[in-house]
């Protein structure tokens, strides 16, 4: 009966889940709930509920702490990006204006990687990484006893900011840290300065 009553007002939850749309970004439940207008109890059943349908899924951060404080919420994102686009209002490419692009562009990269994980039963392998300071790395994947540390940027032109968050997880990880990856919305992969760069297209080379 309890599903029942969920099932009936699902257009309404759907409509309200919106502000959940905000992909790629620390899941916070309090900022939900009152962006919603519900309970919190609510919005957890909610967020409950989109996993167990496979609309969602939540990236936890990963627990080792390399000598800092490190953020213990996770993130939300969806494993399709069109539903997030869609929610979102974006219905042509000229509405992807900043930030809407880099969080939609993130979203599509990452939930990438983690329906190849499902896929061979180990999405517990992936996670983020964000210190208390804002230190930050998109995707950590875990390779055996090291990680592949993985930053997502949707601009199409290189800079030095692009790589900030990897190099600071390399320096706190030490050797625990390989493979460095940088995955972009230009063109052309190569190598900068040990990092492995890639488009979006070719952007399984982890896997290989």
């Amino acid at each position: 009966m309890q599903f029942c009553k969920i099932n009936a007002h699902w257009p309404r939850t759907i409509n309200r889940i919106k502000a959940a749309a905000r992909c790629g970004q620390l899941l916070n439940l309090a900022s939900l709930a009152n962006d919603c207008g519900v309970a919190l109890i609510t919005v957890k059943h909610w967020i409950a509920i989109l996993v167990a349908g496979y609309l969602v899924f939540l990236l936890r951060p990963h627990h080792r702490n390399f000598g800092k404080r490190l953020i213990k919420t996770p993130r939300l994102y969806f494993l399709d990006t069109d539903i997030a686009a869609h929610l979102l209002g974006i219905a042509a490419p000229e509405q992807l204006d900043a930030p809407l692009r880099g969080h939609l562009f993130e979203n599509m990269i990452v939930a990438e990687y983690w329906k190849a994980a499902m896929n061979v039963g180990c999405t517990e392998a992936l996670h983020f990484w964000r210190d208390s300071t804002g230190n930050e790395v998109d995707l950590l994947i875990e390779d055996g006893l090291r990680f592949i540390p993985m930053d997502i940027k949707s601009g199409a032109t290189l800079n030095s900011d692009f790589f900030r968050g990897l190099y600071r997880f390399g320096e706190f990880a030490g050797e625990d840290s390989h493979n460095l990856a940088l995955v972009f919305g230009g063109e052309g992969g190569m190598a900068w300065h040990g990092v492995r760069v890639m488009v979006w297209k070719e952007a399984d080379w982890v896997y290989e």
